[in-house]
C-alpha cells in the first residue's frame, strides 16, 4: 500500500511560485560491479605491507634506509611542504571529475560511502600500527614514523581514483598513482619517513580502498536498506489570500 508523507518545508511571503516536479530515486541500488574480492588483488599492497614490516626488523633494509636518509640530508637543504596538499589530489579529483560532466563507476552517495568506509580503514591501521611500533623519524623530532599517513591517504585516493574512472581512461589513474608516488617521494625528501614507511602507507592506502569497494554493497544495504523503491516528490505552491507557501510532497 502506497502511503503519503507531507512535510511543510518553507513558508515564507513571495510573489512568485515553483512549479513541481517528479522524480524516481532508488533507495538501494547496488551499483559497485565488477570489483568483487580476488587474491590477485592482495599481491601488490601486500608486498608493500609486507616490505615495510620486513624494513622494522631487517638490518640490510634498515641501512637502505639510513643511506637514503644520508642522502637526502647531505644533497638537499630545502624543504617542500607540497605533500601536505597533495595528498588528497587524486580523492578530491574524482568529485571535480564528476563536477565537470565526467560520471564516474559510482553515483554520488555510494562513491561517498565508499570514500569515507576507505578512511576510516586507513586512519584507523595508520594510527594503530604508529602507537605499536614507535619508529623514530628520520629526523629524529618524533617516535611515530611507521607508516607514512600521508603516503597512506594519498595511495587510497589514488585507488579510488582508478577504480571510478578506470573503464573511462587508464591514465586517471595513473595521474592518481603518480601524485601519490610523489607525495611518498617528497616525505622523503622533506626527511620525515623512511622508505619502509612510505612503503607500508602505499600498501595500506591501496588495500583500504580495496576493502571499501569489497565491503560496499553490504553497506549500503545497512544503510540505505535491501529493497529497492520508487519514490515520487514535487513542490506543492498555494495562497490562502495573505500569504505563499510551498509544501514538499512525497509519495512512497
Amino acid at each position: 500500500m502506497r502511503k503519503t508523507s507531507i512535510v511543510l518545508l518553507l513558508l515564507i511571503n513571495f510573489t512568485a511560485f515553483s512549479q513541481g516536479f517528479k522524480e524516481r530515486d532508488s533507495t538501494f541500488t547496488d551499483t559497485v560491479k565488477n570489483i568483487r574480492f580476488n587474491y590477485k588483488q592482495l599481491i601488490i599492497p601486500g608486498v608493500l605491507i609486507g616490505y615495510g614490516f620486513w624494513g622494522i626488523e631487517s638490518g640490510q633494509i634498515k641501512s637502505f634506509n639510513f643511506q637514503i636518509r644520508d642522502e637526502i640530508t647531505e644533497n638537499i637543504d630545502t624543504k617542500i611542504t607540497v605533500d601536505d596538499f597533495s595528498r588528497y589530489v587524486p580523492a578530491v579529483s574524482v568529485y571535480a571529475l564528476n563536477a565537470f560532466g565526467l560520471k564516474g563507476k559510482n553515483n554520488i552517495r555510494d562513491r561517498s560511502v565508499i570514500l569515507a568506509t576507505s578512511t576510516i580503514f586507513t586512519l584507523g591501521s595508520v594510527m594503530a600500527l604508529k602507537s605499536i611500533t614507535n619508529i623514530e623519524r628520520p629526523d629524529g623530532t618524533t617516535n611515530n614514523s611507521f607508516p607514512s599517513g600521508h603516503a597512506a591517504i594519498a595511495f587510497a585516493g589514488a585507488e579510488f581514483l582508478y577504480q571510478e574512472y578506470k573503464d573511462q581512461s587508464i591514465w586517471y589513474g595513473v595521474a592518481g598513482y603518480a601524485i601519490a608516488t610523489g607525495t611518498g617521494l617528497f616525505r622523503m625528501y622533506n626527511n620525515r619517513h623512511w622508505l619502509t614507511d612510505v612503503a607500508a602507507g602505499a600498501g595500506i592506502g591501496i588495500l583500504s580502498t580495496k576493502a571499501a569497494y569489497w565491503l560496499n554493497p553490504y553497506l549500503t544495504r545497512k544503510i540505505f536498506g535491501k529493497k529497492e523503491r520508487n519514490s515520487t516528490s514535487f513542490l506543492a505552491p498555494s495562497y490562502d489570500g495573505r500569504q505563499f507557501r510551498i509544501t514538499f510532497v512525497k509519495l512512497f
